[in-house]
Order: C-alpha cells, then structure tokens, then sequence
C-alpha cells in the first residue's frame, strides 16, 4: 500500500506527518493498493521532459536513414540527442523529442549482429596470415584474439543503437509507427 496524502515522501517510503513505514499513513482514506500503483499515470510532465514544437523535429524519411542515425548513436526520431547515457544504457527519454526510449528490447541481437560482422571482417584477414605468413600460432592468436575483442566491443553500441532505431521505425514493442507527413492512430502504450 502506497499513500495518497501530500505529505507522502517517496524517497523514505514514509509518511512524513507520522513517520510511520509505507503500511501505514496518518489518513486511512489515502492508501492504494500495489495494482492501482501500476495503473497510475503522472499528472504532469516534469518541464526539463516537455515535448518541443511540433515543427522542430524532422523525422527520417526511411527505415535506412533511421537506422543510420541509429547506428551514430544519435535519437532515431530526430537525429540530435545522443541515444545512450551510458556505453550500452540508453536514455530514458529523449530531451530534444521526448521520445520515449523505455519500450526498447535490443536483448542479445546486438551482440549476434556484433559477432556476425567481426567473423565476416576477420575471415579473410585469418586466411590471409595462415597462409601468406610464416607466423607460429601463438603469435597469429596474439594478433587475432586482441583484434577480434577490440571489434566486437567497437561494433557492440553502433549495433545496438541501430536495433532500437528498427523497433522505432516498425513500431515494435510499445513505439508509436511515426512516418514524415503523415500521422498515426497508434498511441504510446
């Protein structure tokens, strides 16, 4: 149970009138129940989170172009903000477009792709050392192994920016299908 009251402080999970643990309120009438917790929606938009004009944001014109500002690590629905707040956290939110990046679910397809492409770019270099060089294996695996690890970690966030731009583009998982000049009925879940 969660209190209603105004004097509900959320950083100490208490009532700040009485003090008393998140079970208990100094009015019995404000308590709710863990599933309307989930139901509820905020009231307001925070100002630092507010939607700009509508006339600033310039969608991409294709899936390409979307994943391209993916792949950049750039917002795919405006192309400005930076995508990810940490090395593989994305932001929240956008704060040029207020775009809701919380639907995302990139799971372990980035790190597929990752691993599909550093396979593709290092076969014909691992090849070409076998047989062109006279390299023994230790000294083929010390250049190989750094070199396969240095890739993977390079492509890991560009890949991954570029899978959340599909799901944006398609739709997929929560996003509202946007296309420039024309609008949608789906709405943000």
């Amino acid at each position: 149970m969660r209190c209603r009251c105004p004097s509900w402080d959320a950083e100490r999970y208490c009532c700040i009138t009485i003090r008393m643990p998140s079970l208990g309120c100094c009015r019995p009438d404000c308590m709710q129940t863990p599933s309307e917790m989930v139901r509820e929606k905020p009231d307001f938009i925070p100002a630092h989170e507010s939607p700009p004009a509508t006339g600033s944001i310039v969608l991409p014109a294709s899936g390409w172009a979307a994943i391209l500002r993916g792949l950049r690590g750039k917002c795919p629905r405006c192309g400005e903000a930076r995508l990810f707040r940490r090395f593989l956290k994305p932001i929240a939110r956008c704060p040029h477009c207020s775009l809701d990046l919380t639907h995302q679910q990139a799971d372990d397809f980035p790190a597929y792709l990752s691993i599909l492409v550093t396979g593709h770019l290092l076969a014909p270099l691992i090849i070409a050392l076998t047989r062109d060089t006279g390299l023994s294996i230790a000294a083929l695996m010390a250049i190989i192994i750094p070199l396969a690890v240095l890739l993977l970690i390079a492509l890991l966030q560009p890949a991954k920016g570029a899978v959340i731009a599909l799901q944006w583009w398609f739709g997929m998982h929560g996003f509202r299908t946007e296309r420039a000049g024309a609008t949608s009925d789906k709405t943000e879940l």
